[in-house]
């Protein structure tokens, strides 16, 4: 089995065309083929132990039962697939009562996740498609075209061509285990070519966000986009605006989180998507040479820890995209006469307030990335107990982190970061002499006024009160 696998990897071009013979005209995109097991690689040993009860145990109680999308898209690619869906003619009720372990969520679209331990299976009934005689509360449409409920049930057929690209249209059947290609999906995995099915602009009227899965998977899989998938997107950009922030906000971290995010940033540019989910950190790159630089450094840095298996949070990363907006706005009210420490938390709040509207950030971040911009002021101010106060803070490393990037961006001068750096790993001794040498040189970091000392007043004596 491995070694079959090993040939279709080697040579996935030959073995597709002899599934299928020459290539098909476009107009017979539509038309399912059923490879047989014994012409595939996606084999159940790549499949968790979890999904496999699922399906055999809707399979058993007379149900179809498939694994559908990333999964078997990644299996055909040679990835080991981590995420597993499960499509059925079963409802969602249905599923509800052959799995204790389970619940149903979502308005929009009905789905059920089926928990075992720390995994989660999701599974979908098979899509139809909506109709006029369809009441709201089945299905809904705005009139931009935005799909507001789809819960029309269909049969499998009907599913394939409600999703969204081809290479996500490949079904694997646990009664016999072949693959259903119903898109010419496998043909668009050998040509490494990302494609919508049906109209792509309407497709992205009915959920904008397909607009950032294309970019996602491209980034992921290094995959192009089909002419036809590519050329709407500028213009229907702004439809992102539609979708409620707190869906964009897990977007943003399938986008950025999964160790692909400097080759989706520069995707998401190129589209004019990062405008629509990051408008003032868009704008700071126009006005600040520096700022662009910065995000960059910070989502490499975010790829590379990811690649190492490191834990990540999204409150550096967005106090790293957002930084520029707050340096931009610190100005204007520094300008005004603020001064710099109200200054920096009323910018803070203002790019909080204005980057909500667009992608929420839930506060578990938010107030964590406002301790990593505070200690930016603090940072510089090396006296003292200050200094271990600022070393003991919760934040530091990622403050520490943030202004190690910001000198690699040359938004500051290089030093700063080299004399944490050292006190970082410096003993007792060698600390103090860091402290001094500090204190000599720029007693409370560069243009900040050093404090005055008050001198106390001697208590009045017995003479004084006469």
């Amino acid at each position: 089995m491995l070694k079959g696998f090993t040939r279709f990897l080697q040579s996935p071009s030959e073995h597709i065309r002899s599934m299928f013979g020459s290539q098909e005209a476009p107009d017979r995109r539509l038309e399912l083929r059923v490879i047989p097991r014994n012409e595939h690689p996606v084999s159940r040993q790549h499949f968790s132990d979890a999904a496999l009860k699922v399906l055999y145990r809707l399979h058993n109680a007379g149900f179809g039962a498939f694994l559908v999308g990333g999964c078997i898209r990644d299996s055909l690619l040679g990835r080991m697939p981590k995420d597993f869906d499960v499509a059925t003619d079963a409802t969602p009720e249905e599923i509800r009562q052959l799995f204790r372990n389970s619940r149903i969520i979502g308005r929009r679209f009905r789905i059920v996740h089926v928990r075992f331990g720390r995994e989660v299976i999701e599974v979908t009934t098979f899509r139809g498609k909506p109709r006029d005689d369809h009441a709201d509360h089945i299905a809904q449409q705005s009139d931009d075209g935005l799909l507001l409920r789809d819960n029309v049930w269909g049969n499998l057929q009907d599913d394939a061509l409600r999703r969204d690209f081809t290479v996500n249209a490949l079904y694997y059947s646990i009664a016999d285990f072949s693959l259903h290609d119903f898109a010419s999906g496998l043909e668009d995995i050998e040509a490494r070519t990302l494609r919508l099915i049906g109209d792509p602009a309407t497709r992205y009227r009915e959920d904008p966000v397909r607009m950032l899965r294309a970019v996602r998977f491209a980034a992921k899989l290094d995959f192009h986009l089909a002419p036809s998938t590519e050329a709407p997107i500028h213009e229907h950009a702004a439809l992102l605006l539609q979708i409620p922030p707190a869906r964009l906000f897990d977007e943003v971290l399938k986008l950025f989180m999964a160790g692909h995010g400097v080759d989706t940033f520069h995707l998401l540019r190129d589209y004019g998507l990062f405008a629509m989910l990051f408008p003032e950190a868009d704008e700071a790159m126009v006005e600040l040479p520096w700022a662009g630089r910065l995000m960059e450094l910070a989502l490499a840095s975010t790829d590379r820890r990811i690649a190492e298996e490191r834990p990540v949070t999204p409150a550096f990363l967005f106090a790293a995209l957002l930084w520029g907006p707050v340096k931009l706005r610190l100005a204007e009210r520094e300008a005004e006469g603020m001064p710099p420490i109200p200054a920096l938390q009323a910018a803070a709040q203002q790019v909080i307030t204005r980057q909500l509207q667009h992608v929420s950030i839930p506060k578990r971040f938010s107030m964590p990335m406002r301790d990593i911009w505070d200690l930016q002021q603090r940072l510089p101010l090396r006296r003292g107990r200050r200094v271990f106060q600022t070393r003991e803070h919760p934040r530091f490393r990622a403050a520490y982190d943030l202004l190690l990037l910001r000198e690699e961006a040359a938004e500051l001068e290089p030093g700063l970061g080299d004399w944490w750096t050292a006190f970082q790993q410096a003993d007792e001794h060698e600390q103090r002499r860091l402290l001094d040498k500090a204190d000599t040189a720029s007693p409370a970091g560069p243009g900040t006024p050093r404090k005055r000392r008050r001198r106390r007043r001697k208590p009045k004596g017995p003479t004084d009160n006469a």
